[in-house]
């Protein structure tokens, strides 16, 4: 099933997608709720209900239906208003390339145990423009990863059972201002600032049965499932990066086992896999640069098109548009006193 969070006519409201027909649950059922977060709160009592009337309007037992085409309605994030958002950092060879780019060795924690970071929620969007301030500019970059959200409450989850609280996937650009997140973290804190003013999710959540046939094992010594699905970048309609779900070494299962370690998962909750390997300028600048002392880096610009497609997932589409003011905070720094 894929659901979507649209406006339409100024107001906002959960849907089925079937075939570029949005088809509103709540008219459908009146018993469900017509935002994502209330429905995902409801648990499998709603998730069941909604799965039963995709399944009714697939077979055409359910017809005559009002409906609105994507074209008519502007999607926002599937989940617009989560109850948080972590990002993780699954995939080996992304950590690894970046690390060996800046000519430190690879960090042997990254194998013992799964780690995320929590960003700022109430900057989720979806598809569309981002506006971006003049010191986002210093370097913006895309992040291509995968997201899940969590569809019912969880403490102390063991990795065994952790795949049984998604709700479904999404595809995540992490935005990234890399001159303020190298600047904040060289205090050893963060990253904050160069993230917090951005996370894209969407444009669909796609629900767990969606993808049963492109299941994988894990990686040897992992728990839980994985999906054997291409990840693409494009850049005004270049292809810039290319991966796969398939090579994360860490599994949502166990990310979601730490995430859940002591404290409450909540319906509404995101988190992302991290950045896939090549998925982002950073790391492939530093790839270009340790080859080629020559080479061409490249970040995002004001009037960029970025496009993330994942198999399965759909194609998630933004514009990059730069706010139009001299507002800096990397001028507000203060000077270093002489020693």
């Amino acid at each position: 099933m894929k659901l979507v969070t649209y406006q339409h006519q100024h107001k906002t409201d959960l849907g089925i997608l079937i075939h570029n027909h949005i088809y509103s649950l709540h008219q459908l059922d009146s018993s469900l709720p017509n935002n994502m977060r209330a429905f995902l709160f409801e648990g499998d009592t709603a998730m069941n209900k909604a799965k039963a009337i995709d399944a009714d309007l697939k077979s055409g037992k359910l017809n005559n239906i009002p409906y609105l085409t994507l074209d008519a309605v502007t999607l926002l994030a599937p989940v617009n208003e989560p109850t948080s958002c972590r990002d993780g950092y699954a995939f080996r060879q992304h950590v690894a390339a970046a690390r060996r780019n800046r000519g430190v060795p690879m960090i042997p924690e990254f194998d013992q145990y799964p780690i995320f970071y929590f960003t700022n929620h109430n900057a989720i969007q979806g598809p569309g423009e981002i506006e971006c301030m003049p010191d986002h500019f210093a370097k913006l970059d895309f992040e291509l990863e995968i997201a899940v959200v969590i569809g019912k409450k969880g403490r102390n989850i063991k990795a065994a059972q952790a795949d049984e609280y998604i709700a479904g996937y999404m595809i995540m650009n992490d935005m990234s201002a890399r001159t303020l997140q190298m600047e904040e973290m060289l205090l050893n804190l963060g990253p904050a600032k160069g993230k917090d003013f951005s996370t894209v999710i969407g444009p669909y959540l796609i629900t767990p049965d969606e993808l049963k046939e492109y299941l994988v094992p894990a990686k040897p010594n992992h728990v839980g499932n994985n999906h054997n699905l291409t990840m693409k970048c494009f850049v005004n309609g270049i292809q810039v990066s290319e991966g796969n779900v398939a090579d994360m070494d860490w599994t949502f299962a166990e990310i979601i086992e730490r995430c859940a370690y002591g404290v409450d998962i909540l319906p509404g909750d995101v988190i992302g896999s991290g950045t896939v390997g090549t998925g982002c300028f950073l790391e492939l600048n530093g790839t270009g640069l340790l080859h080629d002392k020559n080479y061409q880096t490249q970040w995002l610009k004001d009037g960029d098109v970025v496009e993330l497609e994942i198999t399965g997932l759909g194609k998630l589409v933004n514009t990059i548009k730069k706010v139009d003011t001299d507002f800096s905070i990397l001028e507000l720094k203060k000077s270093v006193a002489q020693q």
